[in-house]
């Protein structure tokens, strides 16, 4: 049976106002879940839900067995990072990273440094869309339970596994080739991808590192035909991840 107690207390407000840090995220080791769409994906997915906080609309379209405080609109909007938020918050188990294993048969993004969240919601949301399940991050890159790149993955999250990890060292335990987007290399839309592969995206302003740019096994570059300088990374992920899903097809 559902717990429910009505009101938000002071605490709890301060509590849940913390975890917009990302000290407190990880003193606690939980995070905070936002909005209609991010807390329905939530449900089905395999977190482990420490606590809800729902309006009346929320609570009407949850169903959750375990503590649920009821809120006020108002109570919601003052701890919510959202700017408009009338659904509720979750506050949230993180996974143990170190569980989790990729298969030999699938494709893994790994970001290099990217430290902007909007960016990195907008990569997790793309790496669902084209059925990646893995993304393997340096420890320089955003932290991932960041509330803005919770809300940019429009529920993404609950569907892709992030690791923190040295990329160097972690890639080459992998055994998949290393491919890598630069600006020299070759046209991507002429490769053939027919073996499951590491895709590595740089930081929006730098590109990948020269430490990381060694163990690249192929160099893939976007051919542009205007006069930009670069591309977002995200819209860069996802010119890749397609070329690569056809490139699959093709093969």
């Amino acid at each position: 049976m559902p717990e429910k107690v009505n009101g938000l207390s002071k605490q709890r407000q301060k509590y849940i106002q913390s975890l917009h840090n990302k000290k407190y995220r990880r003193q606690y080791g939980v995070f905070l879940v936002e909005g209609q769409k991010s807390i329905l994906e939530l449900l089905d997915s395999d977190f482990e839900i420490e606590e809800l906080f729902l309006t009346s609309l929320g609570d009407s379209q949850v169903n959750f067995q375990g503590k649920v405080t009821l809120c006020s609109d108002a109570e919601v909007k003052k701890v919510s990072f959202l700017q408009t938020n009338n659904f509720g918050i979750a506050i949230v188990r993180m996974k143990d990273s170190q569980s989790i294993e990729i298969a030999q048969d699938e494709w893994v993004l790994a970001l290099d440094d990217i430290r902007d969240p909007g960016n990195l919601g907008t990569i997790i949301r793309t790496a669902d869309w084209y059925g990646i399940k893995t993304i393997i991050c340096s420890h320089d890159t955003v932290d991932c339970y960041n509330p803005k790149v919770i809300s940019s993955t429009m529920g993404s999250f609950a569907r892709v596994n992030l690791v923190y990890a040295e990329l160097k060292n972690y890639l080459s335990k992998v055994g998949k080739p290393v491919y890598g987007a630069v600006l020299n290399g070759e046209n991507v839309h002429s490769q053939s991808f027919q073996v499951p592969g590491v895709l590595i995206i740089g930081s929006e302003s730098h590109g990948i590192s020269p430490e990381i740019e060694t163990i690249l096994d192929h160099r893939l570059t976007i051919p542009n035909f205007g006069n930009a300088e670069s591309l977002n990374a995200g819209i860069a992920t996802a010119i890749l991840l397609d070329n690569i899903k056809r490139g699959v097809s093709r093969a």
